[in-house]
Formats: structure tokens, sequence, C-alpha cells
């Protein structure tokens, strides 16, 4: 994959992180789509495969969490990077599949060497979360949290729903069997961004802000 021709899609609801990521990386060569959630990112992978996803792991509709998980699965050849102001580090996140992890608020000198690792010829910067192992990500309800509550779960493999209790906490990979075929799944919910870090060692929970080269920060 060469450096000047991967395209790469940039998924953010924040509009301004959205038009800056893709006015600077196209300024460097990169042909740049941009989707304002997960849902919007698949269609618009329906109409072009980019070679990079860059998404954010809050999102409304459908998260960053879900959307890497979909991607991993249907199209395991995009290479992906998530980023949050809600994490502190270089680690990718418990359980998300994805390639890279960006801070918000980090400098663009490190978000482009993530991507000079990414489209390196030999680049190994490979998710260590496999097709197999990676959990389904299901989006919390007002509901989700309480004592005995039920969630409901899609199987992978049959695609029939099922429900049952609990589910854990935000962030919490737990493991069940379709109650239809009996395959394993690993699910996760999507944590919120007053729930407790998803590694010991990322710290930060409230948005962080973006810089660009040129400066400004914006609120994410």
């Amino acid at each position: 994959m060469s450096d000047s021709k991967a395209r790469i899609l940039i998924v953010d609801d924040e509009v301004s992180i959205r038009t800056s990521l893709s006015m600077l990386l196209g300024e460097i060569g990169h042909p740049t789509n941009t989707a304002e959630d997960g849902f919007s990112a698949l269609a618009s992978m329906r109409k072009q495969i980019p070679d990079i996803l860059i998404s954010d792991l809050y999102m409304p509709g459908m998260s960053g969490f879900e959307l890497t998980s979909v991607v991993r699965r249907r199209f395991p050849e995009v290479r992906t990077v998530v980023m949050s102001g809600a994490f502190r580090g270089n680690e990718v996140p418990s359980g998300v599949a994805a390639d890279a992890f960006f801070q918000k608020g980090s400098s663009m000198g490190s978000l482009l060497r993530i991507l000079q690792s990414l489209t390196s010829d030999g680049g190994e910067m490979r998710s260590c979360v496999s097709f197999a192992d990676g959990p389904i990500w299901i989006q919390p309800s007002g509901f989700d949290r309480a004592i005995d509550a039920r969630i409901t779960i899609c199987c992978p493999e049959c695609l029939r729903t099922f429900s049952e209790a609990g589910g854990g906490l935000g962030g919490e990979v737990c493991e069940t069997k379709c109650t239809h075929c009996r395959g394993r799944i690993r699910y996760s919910i999507v944590p919120t961004l007053d729930a407790g870090p998803i590694q010991n060692h990322q710290e930060g929970r409230s948005r962080g802000s973006f810089k660009t080269a040129a400066g400004p920060q914006y609120e994410c």
C-alpha cells in the first residue's frame, strides 16, 4: 500500500474534526472521504472501500466500538485507527478491533506516524483482536445496567436474535452461547463516557481536544 495513494475514510460526529483531518491528510496526498457516524460510514463503504478507516469511538447512532467490529468482520483488509479523548496512551482499548489508537489532543505528527506504519510495506501493526476473538458490541439502553436487565444479542453465526439477563459493565467482555445454534459469542456493552476506563492505565474520561498543525483546538 502506497502512503501517497492510501484512501482514508474519516468518521467523527464533530464536523470540525472531519473537515480538519480531511484537509490535512488531503494536502499530503491521501484521497479522503468523511462520515458522521458508523451507519453513514458503512453506507460510504458500500460505494468505495477505503484502505484505512479513522474513527472516533464515541458517536451517536453507531459508535466506533461497533463500527470497527463490523469492519473487521466484513472488510478484514481495511486497516483501522480509533481515536478518542476518553483514553490516554497509545494502546488500543481492550476488545476494540483496531490496528492503532490515536489520542485526541495529541499532535498531528503522532497520527502521521501511525499512518506511516500502517501504509509501509511489511508493516506489522495488525491488531491482536482476531475475527474469532473480538467481541460484538451492543449499544446500551436505559435498562442495560439495571439489575436483572435483559439485553438482546444478534448471533453473528446464524443471525438470529435472543435475549438474556445481565450484560456486565460497559467495556467488560462477556461470553454466552446462542440459544439457537449454540455458537460461542463474546460481547460487550459500549461504555459510557462517565464509566470507568476500559484499561487501567487510561485515566482521562472527559472529552478531549484535537490539535491541528495550525494550532486551533476543537472540543471532541
